[in-house]
């Protein structure tokens, strides 16, 4: 579904960024990307999703080549940024409408989708009303609206559940869970690691910038550990090493 290849992509005047980063997320793979801030989670989404160019590597969604076919790739997954940004002057159908002619969703899908997550996610009867009047929650209600009226079989979550109730937290992740079961897959960072290990099959890890661990979370998180203690332990080794490079160069 998606593979990223040796991908490379650092910002002038700034060490951050990411370094020759290669995963590979299946089809039915729920794929948890975890680091600290800085770490070069965002920058990976955006090249992934086509808007943020890169220096080396691939990226292949379905096969195809972002770079080559940004098109048909973007027509494969939704992404929705940590802190969306949605047009406030439009009303939450006429956005929900804009995104859907945007992918060329017919009128009775986009009815019979935008009917049930609205439901699902208890914001119908807001959908008259303007963006800007909605709080932080809704607005992200809203994106995760968008993000699935085309139904797509990748979908990039920057995070997904910062902002949510607990209720919609739930509802999301049984829809997450439903997308992998249809054979989509699923790529997203989160600080909120014991979620991660509940509900992820895979994981990887990035510090400053270079791939830290990655694989199935069975295999990364032995019995008797949680995610939280390896992701300190990977971080902690990745400190020694990285400080003891430092001291050989002296």
């Amino acid at each position: 579904m998606l593979k990223i290849r040796h991908l490379t992509k650092h910002y002038k005047g700034s060490n951050k960024g990411i370094t020759d980063l290669s995963l590979h997320i299946a089809p039915g793979d729920i794929y948890a990307f975890i680091g600290h801030n800085g770490a070069g989670k965002t920058t990976t989404l955006k090249c992934v999703a086509g808007i943020q160019d890169f220096e080396a590597g691939e990226i292949l969604i379905d096969g195809k080549n972002i770079r080559e076919e940004p098109l048909a790739c973007k027509r494969q997954l939704a992404y929705i940024p940590d802190n969306p940004d949605l047009y406030e002057y439009l009303t939450g159908i006429q956005y929900l409408n804009f995104t859907a002619d945007v992918f060329g969703v017919s009128q009775g899908d986009r009815q019979e989708r935008i009917r049930k997550y609205g439901d699902v996610f208890e914001i119908t009867a807001s959908l008259g009303d303007l963006v800007s009047s909605y709080s932080h929650g809704m607005k992200q209600k809203l994106a995760l609206l968008s993000a699935l009226v085309h139904q797509p079989r990748l979908l990039i979550l920057d995070e997904p559940f910062v902002g949510l109730d607990p209720k919609a937290t739930v509802l999301l992740k049984d829809i997450m869970r439903n997308i992998c079961a249809g054979g989509g897959a699923i790529f997203f960072s989160t600080h909120v690691l014991d979620v991660a290990e509940k509900l992820c099959n895979k994981v990887a890890i990035v510090k400053d910038g270079r791939l830290a661990a990655s694989g199935d979370m069975e295999e990364i998180v032995k019995p008797g550990f949680s995610l939280e203690s390896i992701f300190m332990e990977v971080v902690d080794d990745a400190d020694t090493d990285h400080d003891t490079d430092k001291a050989g160069t002296l």
